[in-house]
């Protein structure tokens, strides 16, 4: 999700995350953090968050529509709240397109990385995969950059161009009809265009990875059958538990396994239940189907959401934020769900995960450990 406004009007703060995870016992085999206060986690929680490779697939850091927010410094009490998160890899994304897609393209990557520049303190930009190991060493925040949405591919040569600017992740589509493929709520899907075929082999060839979360069934399978290597679902659900456009069909969840992709699960809130109560437990469920579907290595978070979550917006923000998508995204009262809705959100779903039964080792792989996908030479962030 994470909207569709023009940079121009929606811009999001990119925060600075590490492994300081200082955490005086309060009772026995329970922690809590300063940062955190009544929000208590078991010692293995803590020891799993604070060993792992913790990924968000999908991170808009702060969903705001301040536009000057890229010259911001962070706060001493901002860059601890994000480092008190656990999490050490961002994929800093948002939605765009338009007449206007490649210039919001290029103030956005310009923003951003600049804002990285002012900030360097505690985050770092990724180019390869050394760049996430690296930050987890130095318990800093690594931002992989990504737009949601191709449309700023106005050529094939874009695509080199966005990567040396240092775009390492675009998705197909996003919710619209564009030269490359349908966007998941368009009422016709028509599938890969063959400019859209160009512009994947381009991005394999660049090393950018292929993200195709909100490309309708059609498209993504498509997406998914040109690729040579594998691609990725950064942020999406299971439509076998939840009947949404936004969501992947286990046909779907299969052909990208088969490929060795990797789908991030979601915690916006229509995307995992249909009814409330919509927690953190109903999330941990499409964890496990796709876990069944096509095994561990497949699957992992990408919690599409800032840390403090899109209820947290300003009320005008928040009404503009839903009234920007069409009536199929039904919209609740709440966006997000309940247990993954604050900056300790990671350790949230790591106990949800001990309380399933999930080993050490395979809920370290969720947490990020898998992602990018190990195999493909498309992929911006590997060597």
């Amino acid at each position: 999700m994470t909207g569709s406004f023009a940079v121009a009007r929606r811009t999001v703060i990119v925060g600075a995350v590490g492994a300081a995870l200082s955490a005086p016992m309060v009772n026995k085999g329970s922690y809590a953090f300063a940062a955190a206060p009544g929000r208590t986690y078991s010692r293995r929680a803590v020891d799993l968050v604070r060993a792992s490779l913790v990924i968000d697939m999908l991170a808009p850091l702060k969903i705001t529509m301040a536009e000057d927010y890229v010259a911001h410094r962070l706060t001493d009490a901002e860059a601890a709240e994000f480092r008190a998160s656990g999490i050490t890899g961002f994929h800093n994304a948002f939605g765009l397109g338009g007449p206007e897609a490649k210039q919001q393209a290029l103030t956005f990557l310009a923003g951003w990385q600049g804002f990285a520049g002012r900030n360097s303190h505690v985050f770092t930009l990724v180019d390869t995969v050394a760049d996430l190991d690296r930050a987890k060493v130095d318990n800093i925040c690594a931002v992989i950059m990504g737009i949601q949405n191709a449309e700023h591919f106005e050529k094939i040569e874009d695509v080199a161009l966005f990567r040396r600017l240092g775009l390492r992740c675009a998705q197909l589509t996003y919710n619209s009809q564009n030269l490359i493929g349908s966007g998941s709520t368009e009422r016709i899907d028509g599938g890969v265009s063959d400019y859209g075929a160009a512009i994947i082999a381009e991005m394999e060839k660049q090393r950018m990875l292929v993200d195709v979360s909100h490309c309708t069934d059609k498209t993504t399978l498509d997406a998914i059958a040109i690729a040579k290597g594998p691609i990725a679902i950064t942020h999406s659900n299971a439509r076998a538990l939840v009947d949404h456009p936004r969501v992947k069909t286990d046909a779907a969840i299969k052909a990208l396994a088969a490929k060795g992709g990797v789908m991030g699960i979601t915690g916006v809130r229509m995307f995992v239940r249909t009814t409330d109560p919509t927690n953190v437990g109903h999330m941990a469920d499409h964890i496990d189907h796709v876990a069944k579907l096509v095994g561990i290595d497949h699957v992992g978070i990408g919690s599409d959401a800032d840390l403090h979550g899109y209820d947290d917006m300003i009320p005008a923000e928040y009404a503009a934020l839903k009234g920007s998508y069409k009536g199929s995204y039904a919209f609740r009262d709440k966006i997000d769900i309940d247990g993954f809705d604050h900056p300790r959100k990671v350790f949230d779903l790591t106990e949800e995960l001990i309380r399933r039964g999930y080993s050490n080792d395979n809920i370290g792989a969720m947490l990020g450990g898998q992602f990018p996908p190990p195999a493909g030479a498309s992929l911006g962030v590997r060597q």
